[in-house]
């Protein structure tokens, strides 16, 4: 986690320079402040992503993606469909009555 981490310690570092121009009243440093908080705010997405399986992902979509010539599925080419039984009537099996 420590892209997340840095994310997190630029948001905090604005919130920080944020509450220095307020208390002491710089106007000229407000814009600095909010430009730091967002590029933390912004960041914290991205590093979450990188942090977690994003690397991983991306091939994930890449290979979907690609167009590459697909394989096809095994047993679906190669089974044959049975033959079927003949079906047994009623009275075939019963002696006729004489």
């Amino acid at each position: 986690m420590r892209y997340t981490k840095a994310a997190l310690l630029i948001f905090g570092l604005g919130l920080a320079i944020g509450f220095v121009v307020v208390v002491g009243e710089f106007p000229e440093w407000e814009y600095l402040a909010s430009f730091v908080m967002a590029l933390g705010l912004v960041s914290l997405p991205l590093c979450l992503f990188a942090d977690g399986r994003g690397i991983a992902v991306l091939r994930w979509i890449a290979h979907r993606f690609s167009r590459q010539k697909r394989v096809p599925k095994r047993g679906a080419r190669g089974r044959k469909a049975r033959p079927r039984k003949a079906p047994v009537q009623a009275g075939a099996h019963r002696r006729a009555r004489g």
